[in-house]
């Protein structure tokens, strides 16, 4: 889905420096959005919001760390300053996985990544829907939440309470909203290979060809540009009587 079915659509984009964020900006770019890159990585994100542009999209790019409040609400300002208004948001941004066992968790990690992952996604929906409501013309919001927010993973107790709280929570404002014409579903991708994957592979060194079949019914990882599809069918009007829900982009893995 590269026509442009996001024409006269405003949409941000967190964590949209690399990896699936990045991916799903671009996209939706072709798909004719003018793009709020939002990220902490002032320099990558810059290059990214500089090549849509060049490439002939529509972006501008805001330095947010989504733990702060005030950092997510000026996100917002932005887009609303930049562009306009706010029609489409994708809460992407989240920090690597924790890598230790339930009895021996890093309490530091846990904190840093709950208000992260988990506040960090609240507070973007939190004002999100605001700017939204305030509109009155409904919108459509994306969660990014992971397989780990179904299938619990070892070794990592931070990220998949804060995963699983990115589906309670799409839940929750989704029932809230409906009546406004404001949609809010998630999407729960499997291995994708990102820097993040490729970071967590190396941590404990495991060979991609050969773990991949452990995570994937097709064998293979998946690239951040499919997961950025599934975003953008649920952020277009192509979607419109779905909401509370979220797409599996698996390859399977949680359905064994």
């Amino acid at each position: 889905m590269t026509f442009p079915i996001l024409e006269d659509k405003v949409a941000i984009v967190t964590g949209a420096a690399m990896g699936m964020g990045e991916a799903t900006a671009k996209l939706f770019a072709e798909a004719k959005a003018k793009v709020v890159i939002a990220d902490f990585n002032e320099e990558k994100g810059q290059a990214v919001t500089d090549e849509i542009n060049q490439s002939g999209g529509t972006a501008a790019f805001v330095k947010v760390d989504i733990s702060k409040s005030e950092d997510v609400q000026q996100m917002v300002k932005f887009a609303v300053d930049t562009f306009g208004k706010l029609d489409v948001a994708v809460n992407n941004a989240a920090l690597t996985p924790d890598d230790k066992p339930a009895a021996e968790f890093d309490e530091a990690y846990w904190d840093r990544l709950i208000s992260v992952d988990l506040t960090g996604t609240a507070l973007c929906l939190k004002y999100e829907l605001q700017q939204m409501q305030k509109q009155g013309n409904g919108g459509s919001i994306i969660n990014i939440s992971s397989v780990s927010g179904f299938r619990p993973q070892p070794n990592n107790i931070a990220y998949v309470a804060a995963k699983h709280g990115v589906v309670g929570m799409t839940k929750v404002a989704a029932m809230e909203n409906g009546p406004l014409n404001i949609r809010v579903n998630s999407v729960a991708p499997g291995a994708i290979d990102t820097p993040m994957l490729r970071g967590a592979l190396e941590q404990f060194g495991l060979d991609a060809e050969e773990y991949a079949p452990q995570l994937s019914l097709l064998n293979r990882f998946g690239q951040p540009r499919e997961i950025a599809q599934a975003t953008l069918w649920l952020a277009s009007d192509a979607s419109s009587y779905v909401t509370g829900t979220t797409i599996h982009a698996d390859a399977g893995y949680t359905s064994r």
